[in-house]
């Protein structure tokens, strides 16, 4: 049977790639910049305000009370999580689909929504040349400091919404080295467990 499936990953492993395609194969939806562009409708902020605070726990573009009903948040940063929240578990409950990062694989877990939770992580060598191919960056140093930059500020997102560590193979059914393993062979796994009785 299909499920719903989350799918977290280190910058540069190929999780976007990987999350594509096992939804081309299971035939299911595939969420990504979707949350973005309905996050940015549901709270009237720019995407790329969104963008660049939903996984940056350093900024704080809105100092004054952002109001959500029932709830008010002091952060946009909450206020963001929180409307991805509702996005979230309302997008699952319409069925299988893929959902990329966004802290969604807790955020099914607590609403009572089963879903297969994978973790995606590959080694330097290979997230700096994928980094290269994204970016067209040739200089190691930088590559090496997006990189770094880019899995802190999930980590410290995914800590801050969950209170658990980001990249911990226990909060995942599924870890899988996309170096290693290949995108193909990750994609033909997580299709299989998928699909598992």
């Amino acid at each position: 049977m299909n499920r719903i499936i989350t799918l977290s990953r280190e910058y540069g492993a190929g999780g976007h790639s990987i999350g594509t395609k096992v939804a081309e194969k299971l035939g299911i939806p595939f969420y990504d910049r979707d949350i973005v562009r309905a996050t940015a409708k549901e709270s009237g902020l720019e995407v790329e305000q969104i963008e660049k605070e939903e996984e940056d726990t350093t900024t704080n573009l809105l100092k004054s009370i952002c109001a959500i009903p029932g709830s008010y948040y002091y952060d946009s940063q909450d206020a963001i999580h929180e409307i991805q929240r509702a996005i979230i578990i309302n997008l699952a409950k319409k069925g299988p689909c893929v959902i990329l990062g966004r802290c969604a694989d807790v955020i099914l877990r607590e609403a009572g929504i089963e879903s297969l939770n994978v973790f995606v992580h590959a080694d330097d060598v290979h997230r700096a040349v994928r980094v290269s191919e994204i970016t067209g960056s040739r200089n190691a140093t930088e590559i090496q400091k997006m990189i770094s930059k880019r899995d802190n500020s999930r980590h410290s997102y995914y800590h801050q919404h969950t209170s658990q560590k980001w990249g911990d193979s226990r909060n995942y059914h599924l870890t899988l080295d996309s170096g290693a393993l290949g995108y193909d062979l990750c994609v033909k796994l997580i299709v299989e467990a998928a699909q598992a009785e």
